[in-house]
């Protein structure tokens, strides 16, 4: 939501709600503990929580979502846009959000899942420095990434 308007984008979750609520009435119904998706192409990084109803931040959390970024399409990025602002004020689920260029880095074991974001200062000339810009993680069992 952006201004407490929906909007709709046929690359994101949002474009396939059918689906997208069919799935995690699924993960609902059979319980499935600690369901994460990863998922990409929007040329940013975020983290947030899947929630039984999109429109509703109390309703059950069921899972993490952690999307990837670009390596680089979309130019250098940056690590905030005013766009971006405006939508993670409206969207308490989103734990993270960075538009730099980069790639993430996924460590899974039985107890925990941990995502790194690798990002690049810049994309548009050789020679950028690759740091990790955040470390996000989430127990085995639980919805909801939090910052390590």
């Amino acid at each position: 939501m952006i201004g407490g308007e929906a909007r709709y984008n046929m690359d994101k979750w949002d474009g396939y709600t059918a689906a997208r609520d069919r799935l995690l009435a699924a993960a609902r119904h059979h319980r499935v503990p600690g369901l994460v998706a990863l998922s990409g192409d929007v040329h940013s990084a975020w983290a947030g929580t899947l929630h039984s109803d999109f429109q509703d931040p109390d309703s059950p959390a069921l899972g993490t979502e952690f999307v990837t970024t670009s390596i680089s399409s979309g130019g250098d990025g940056r690590d905030m846009r005013p766009r971006a602002r405006k939508m993670l004020s409206n969207n308490p689920a989103i734990s993270f959000y960075n538009g730099r260029r980069g790639y993430t880095r996924c460590t899974v074991t039985p107890e925990t899942w941990r995502t790194e974001y690798r990002v690049l200062p810049y994309v548009s000339r050789p020679g950028a420095p690759i740091h990790t810009g955040a470390s996000m993680s989430v127990a085995h069992g639980e919805a909801g990434a939090k910052a390590v």
